[in-house]
């Protein structure tokens, strides 16, 4: 095996730590409190484009601060419309299935329409979906708030395709990185907010004590969408150029591994994971077809037969189309490289984790913690859990500078089983910690999973990429068993589904060496995480 590194040089990390000074002494996951050189966003035109770097951090501001909302928002439909933990699962498969349909028609439009369109078309679709929540609130039926659940996550898709390429060709190339996690700064300040918002509006109560959230759930996404439209309108008048990135050269090593199509285990082993790919895609198929049915017909018994009945035609029409083509791959197709193909399923289980764990962080503070706590309280609560998971990017970047990308997952890996077992025996307030300490350990397991699945493709990366982050599905489905049981048990028992999921993780961490055939792999960037 050899030994293989990222395309991060010691100089870049150098020039990086020039760049900026932090009070918290991290280069990679900058805060507010910040002394930064402009030259960092200045263009080989000599052009300073602060303002418009400023201008696109407060997209991932926008993002970060959708997604912590959206995580808060379960409990008050568990109450305002009587839906049991399962049932309200149908917002993450809402908000994750936005994403998975966006996420290949984001890349196509935003190449033809160009950064400061896709921005506009994204901040537009948002808007869309923020004030649809006018007449969800009158027509007050489930159907209709997780309509408006999609549209935003659909335009976020958007804003996610274009906003994270352009921090990096905003100035000098050797300060990518830097931009990138300054701007991740912004979208780990919205995920802390977003909860504290949804606190506010969703379980808000008047003066006699009554909940409010029925009536006011609608201000913080109509507030949002007029916030998006004047972005959208600043956007359109500034100076927002169609820069190019310079061509990179794949590296000696990364091009014996692009060439090697997994050297280190058999054909067998790489046709295996592409038929798990295939098996996940029809599961993620009969899922999209239960939702739709749940819209006519509420009760979910029937919609498991749909789900079934699509899931085996899915897999039963992809095993006949692709059988025979599968015995004709070879080394040059992505798929028979079996660190992506496992990478696709490593982050379809790792993103069902963590919607599950985020989803019913609430369920779990107000019946499972040892003291009362309210849905307000524990929506506050939330945005510690937001402050763990941020803390948890700034260790883990540390870490990943020094140490092997996949020895670190594996850890963080086995740190969360860890965790996620302490949830799962109720032992009071060893459980409670545990919770965000899942939180801290899940941070860098989006970015490092991607960064090892697309590891030696050269320009192929582009295309595994894609397919890597629409394996977030996995975020639509899981979420619903993990309800199913709590609504059978308790949410505690829930955990064992994101305990198994993370069994899949580090199993994924522990095999990549024999996967990939390179022995590691350092200077992974954590400013990409999800």
């Amino acid at each position: 095996m050899q030994r293989c590194s990222a395309k991060k040089s010691k100089n870049d990390v150098l020039q990086s730590i020039k760049a900026i000074v932090l009070r918290s002494g991290d280069c990679n996951n900058a805060c507010p409190f910040i002394m930064i050189n402009r030259h960092i966003f200045r263009t080989d035109d000599g052009v300073d484009r602060t303002f418009t770097f400023v201008l696109v951090s407060s997209l991932f501001f926008l993002w970060g601060f959708c997604n912590g909302m959206i995580d808060v928002m379960d409990k008050h439909f568990q109450e305002e419309l009587k839906l049991t933990l399962s049932q309200s699962a149908w917002v993450q498969f809402a908000h994750y299935l936005g994403y998975f349909l966006m996420a290949m028609p984001a890349g196509w439009l935003a190449q033809r329409l160009g950064y400061r369109g896709g921005i506009i078309a994204g901040l537009l679709g948002v808007a869309v979906g923020g004030f649809w929540f006018i007449p969800a609130t009158q027509i007050a039926q489930f159907w209709a708030f997780l309509l408006g659940v999609c549209l935003i996550a659909a335009g976020l898709t958007f804003l996610e395709t274009v906003a994270n390429p352009y921090t990096t060709v905003l100035g000098p190339k050797e300060y990518g990185a830097t931009r990138i996690n300054l701007a991740q700064a912004c979208n780990g300040v919205g995920w802390i907010l977003g909860p504290l918002a949804g606190a506010m509006f969703f379980y808000g109560t008047d003066a006699q004590g009554k909940s409010t959230g029925a009536e006011q759930l609608w201000i913080p996404y109509v507030a949002v969408a007029v916030v998006v439209l004047v972005l959208a309108l600043i956007f359109f008048r500034a100076d927002v150029p169609d820069l190019a990135g310079r061509e990179e050269t794949v590296a000696a090593t990364d091009s014996a591994v692009a060439a090697s199509g997994g050297a280190g285990v058999g054909r067998g082993v790489s046709q295996l994971l592409i038929w798990l790919n295939l098996g996940v895609l029809s599961v993620s198929t009969g899922m999209i077809v239960m939702a739709v049915c749940a819209v006519f017909d509420p009760d979910e018994t029937h919609g498991i037969y749909f789900f079934s009945g699509a899931t085996l035609l899915t897999l039963a029409g992809t095993a006949a189309v692709l059988s025979g083509k599968l015995k004709s791959l070879d080394g040059k197709s992505i798929w028979m490289h079996p660190h992506f193909s496992a990478a696709t399923i490593a982050q379809f289980f790792y993103v069902a984790a963590q919607s599950g764990i985020f989803a019913y962080f609430i369920n779990y503070m107000t019946s499972q913690a040892p003291v009362t706590i309210s849905n307000q309280l524990a929506s506050t609560l939330a945005s510690v859990g937001f402050g763990c998971f941020l803390a948890g990017r700034v260790i883990g970047a540390g870490l990943l500078r020094k140490y092997a990308a996949h020895r670190v997952l594996l850890v963080f890996a086995v740190a969360n089983i860890v965790a996620c077992s302490l949830v799962f025996l109720k032992l009071g307030w060893v459980s409670l910690v545990s919770v965000f300490v899942s939180y801290l350990f899940m941070s860098i397991m989006f970015p490092t999973i991607f960064a090892l699945g697309i590891f030696g493709l050269g320009e192929r990366a582009k295309d595994a990429s894609a397919y890597i982050v629409m394996a977030i599905m996995g975020g639509a489905i899981m979420p619903k068993l993990m309800g199913h049981i709590a609504d059978t048990s308790d949410i505690s028992r829930g955990f064992i589904v994101p305990l198994l999921c993370f069994v899949v993780v580090a199993a994924y961490a522990a095999l990549w060496p024999r996967l990939s055939g390179c022995q590691s792999m350092l200077g992974v960037d954590t400013g990409k995480a999800h």
